[in-house]
């Protein structure tokens, strides 16, 4: 079986985006039941669903999770729910969305596809930080969480399918000293034993 994994492009401040490192080097590798193919998104409002929509239709994938940075974060947190909201800071191109729906005929939401309370449960138990969250935020993470689950909806696809946000790696942290991390390794690692769940 197929696994498509995404991750971001560096953004804003972030001159790294370890969800990007993660994507690259899981990319082509068996885990679990599952083949990984992976894909970098942009951070871009009006390329990023076009792009994470092409990447499935090419790939034909039997799952899908897709990474993103959660820079203040300290633990790995599947997110509940996508909100059909695009607002916040500008992205890689300059644009700053307000109050801007996603989708004009898409329901207000949409609950993730993946066995989050597993994944957590999981995590946990081999020494992960993890837990729950029940938001993904306005920004690009949320836009293409969105896109995803009602791309297949709208595709009647019954799939696992959505997102997982992670915190920054030790070397991110170099340039942010704020900005709690991880180890790559690590971070690479929590994400193979998500996959392990499906």
């Amino acid at each position: 079986m197929k696994l498509l994994l995404t991750g971001f492009e560096p953004f804003l401040d972030f001159m790294i985006n370890p969800s990007a490192e993660i994507a690259k080097e899981l990319d082509g590798q068996q885990v679990g039941n599952y083949k990984i193919i992976s894909r970098i998104l942009p951070v871009d409002f009006s390329e990023a669903a076009h792009a994470l929509s092409r990447f499935i239709d090419e790939v034909n994938p039997d799952a899908v999770i897709s990474l993103g940075l959660a820079g203040g974060r300290n633990r790995i947190t599947p997110e509940r729910i996508a909100i059909n909201c695009n607002d916040g800071v500008k992205d890689n191109r300059g644009f700053t969305p307000q109050d801007q729906k996603i989708a004009e005929d898409g329901p207000d939401g949409y609950f993730s596809k993946l066995p989050i309370r597993k994944f957590v449960q999981i995590l946990q138990e081999n020494g992960y930080p993890a837990e729950i969250s029940n938001s993904a935020g306005t920004y690009l993470c949320n836009n293409v969480m969105y896109h995803l689950l009602h791309k297949m909806n709208m595709e009647n696809k019954d799939c696992p399918a959505g997102f997982v946000h992670i915190p920054s790696s030790h070397e991110l942290a170099l340039t942010s000293p704020n900005l709690p991390s991880w180890s790559q390794r690590d971070l690479t690692e929590a994400v193979k034993l998500i996959v392990t769940c499906l």
